[in-house]
C-alpha cells in the first residue's frame, strides 16, 4: 500500500473555495444495555514476597531469642514465643484433628480480669490447651488465657518450662488473685486429677469442685466467673482401667489403661480424633458483694454449686445436640 500523503493544514487555504455543508439532523442514539462496570483488579502480589516477609520475621525472631531482647512477666510468661511458636504448634490439633467448635465467645469480656471455670477430662490435659487456643483465636481482642495448673505440671522437666512460657502458673489463690487484679483472663478446672483420671463409665459426670477456692479468689478480685463446658475430650483416651500400683511406683495420680494403651506402645498414646465443642456460658458477677463475702462459707458453697450446675446442664444439652462422637 502506498504511503498516505500528508497535506499541511494551512496549505493553499485561500485558493480553495469554501463549500457550504448542510448539517445532518441529530440522530438519537439507540437505547443500549448498561455496560457493566469493571473494577480495577489489583495486581497480584509476587509469590515470593510473602515468603520473604516470613523469612525476615523468622530471622528477627531468632535474633531476639539469641540476644535476649524479649520480655517475660513475673510468672515467666513469654507472649512472643507463645504467639509465634507454641500456639502454632497446638493450632493444627485444634483446627484439623479435633475440629473444635466454639460457642458463647461473646460472654468473655473484651478487657479486664475474668475467671473461666471449666470441666476437666480426657486422661491427658489437652482440654486446657484447646480452651486456650479457642479464646485466643475466636475472641475479637485475641485475649490470652492464663491457666492454673497442678503441682505435677511444674515438676516435670521440659513441661515445666513450656507451661511457664505459655503463661500458666501454679494453681494457688495468691497467683490467681494477682493475675485477676492485673486484668488477666484466668482459667481453672476445679475437678483436677479427679476429672481427667475418672473412668470412661463416668464420662461427662462432674466430680467434686473442691472447697470453692476459685469462688473466693474471684470475690476478692471482684471479677466475673464464666462457666465453660467442653464436650469431646472424654473420648480421646477412653480410660477402661487404672494400674494403681504402677501409678504409685511412678509417683503419678493414676496410670491409665485404654483400648490402645499400653498395648500398642507409643502408637497407643495417639488420641482419638473426636469432634469437640467448647461453650462459654453467661458470666456470674461477683463485684456486687461486700469485701468480707470471700470469707462466707455458705456464699462460696452456693456460688460453687451454681457454677457446677450450669456447667453440668450445658454438658447434657451439648450431648443431646451432638450427632456423633467423631463428626
Amino acid at each position: 500500500m502506498a504511503d498516505a500523503k500528508v497535506i499541511p493544514f494551512d496549505e493553499d487555504r485561500s485558493r480553495r473555495r469554501p463549500r457550504r455543508v448542510r448539517a445532518a439532523p441529530p440522530v438519537e442514539p439507540e437505547p443500549t444495555a448498561a455496560e457493566p462496570v469493571v473494577e480495577a483488579v489489583p495486581e497480584p502480589t509476587a509469590p515470593g514476597s510473602s515468603w520473604d516477609r516470613r523469612i525476615a520475621g523468622g530471622l528477627a525472631f531468632l535474633r531476639r531469642r539469641v540476644t535476649g531482647e524479649y520480655e517475660v512477666d513475673d510468672f515467666g510468661y513469654d507472649k512472643e514465643l507463645t504467639d509465634q511458636v507454641l500456639m502454632s504448634m497446638i493450632r493444627p490439633l485444634y483446627d484439623k484433628y479435633f475440629r473444635v467448635e466454639v460457642k458463647g465467645i461473646e460472654n468473655i469480656p473484651k478487657e479486664g480480669g475474668a475467671l473461666i471455670v471449666a470441666n476437666h477430662s480426657g486422661t491427658l490435659p489437652l482440654d486446657g490447651l484447646m480452651m486456650q487456643v479457642a479464646v485466643h483465636d475466636h475472641h475479637p481482642a485475641q485475649r490470652h488465657l492464663r491457666l492454673l495448673a497442678a503441682d505435677l505440671v511444674f515438676m516435670l522437666p521440659v513441661v515445666n518450662e513450656l507451661a511457664r512460657k505459655a503463661g500458666h502458673t501454679l494453681a494457688c489463690a495468691e497467683d490467681a488473685q494477682r493475675l485477676l487484679e492485673a486484668g488477666e483472663l484466668v482459667g481453672v478446672m476445679p475437678e483436677g486429677f479427679k476429672g481427667i483420671g475418672k473412668p470412661f463409665g463416668d464420662r461427662y459426670k462432674l466430680q467434686r469442685f473442691g472447697r470453692g477456692g476459685f469462688v473466693s479468689t474471684a470475690l476478692r478480685a471482684g471479677t466475673p466467673i464464666i462457666p465453660c463446658s467442653i464436650v469431646g475430650a472424654e473420648e480421646i483416651y477412653p480410660m477402661i482401667g487404672n494400674a494403681k500400683t504402677l501409678a504409685r511406683l511412678l509417683g503419678i495420680p493414676y496410670f491409665p489403661i485404654t483400648p490402645t494403651f499400653p498395648w500398642l506402645g507409643p502408637l497407643g498414646a495417639v488420641p482419638l480424633p473426636t469432634k469437640w465443642t467448647i461453650q462459654f456460658g453467661e458470666p456470674i458477677p461477683t463485684d456486687g458483694y461486700a469485701a468480707e463475702a470471700a470469707e462466707d462459707p455458705m456464699l462460696m458453697f452456693n456460688l460453687t454449686d451454681q457454677v457446677r450446675e450450669q456447667i453440668q446442664h450445658t454438658l447434657y444439652k451439648l450431648l443431646v445436640q451432638r450427632r456423633s462422637v467423631f463428626f
